[in-house]
């Protein structure tokens, strides 16, 4: 008697390996470690610009804005860096590795647990984010920017868009200043 054929599913697989698959997603963040120093300049100029549309912001209001400037953030952001939207950007401080990455969610450093061959001790094929942001930062021209301790993260801020906040921030800081000179 013949052996019924095995039912096949609707999808298979690439003849991708799982590890290949798994570098694949890491590829894109490792280039942009790689060119952390133009992505720098591009993050400065990009700081610069809505520094400039502050009064804009303002007029039409913070909180109108977010939503698209957020989809946009999140676009790039999750395109270049694997961006985890935590609202806490340290991309500029930490060689355009973002340490949201990291399994553990370190935002000061790697854990003890690094591997010999770079990579993570939760996940072992992937490059530690760590060890990525110290030769990230070393391209860049601020590379004394990863030694600064980075606050631990602000749960509230989670999905919200850095880029505006740090933009206020700036704004505010630009303002006083200026109140301060007069």
């Amino acid at each position: 008697m013949a052996k019924p054929a095995s039912p096949t599913a609707a999808y298979q697989p690439s003849d991708i390996s799982a590890v290949r698959r798994q570098r694949a997603r890491y590829s894109v963040r490792l280039w942009s470690v790689k060119h952390a120093r133009g992505l720098e300049i591009i993050y400065t100029l990009l700081a610069d610009v809505f520094l400039k549309l502050h009064p804009l912001w303002n007029l039409i209001g913070y909180r109108r804005v977010e939503r698209p400037v957020m989809f946009v953030e999140k676009t790039v952001k999750g395109f270049l860096f694997d961006c985890r939207m935590c609202g806490q950007c340290a991309l500029s401080d930490t060689g355009m590795s973002c340490p949201m990455n990291c399994p553990k969610q370190l935002r000061n450093g790697p854990c003890g647990g690094v591997r010999a061959n770079g990579n993570c001790e939760v996940e072992p094929d992937m490059p530690c984010v760590w060890v990525q942001a110290w030769q990230g930062s070393q391209r860049m021209r601020a590379n004394s920017n990863i030694l600064k301790v980075q606050k631990p993260v602000d749960q509230s801020l989670r999905n919200t868009s850095a880029w505006l906040r740090v933009t206020a921030e700036r704004a505010e800081q630009d303002a006083l200043e200026k109140a301060q000179e007069q």
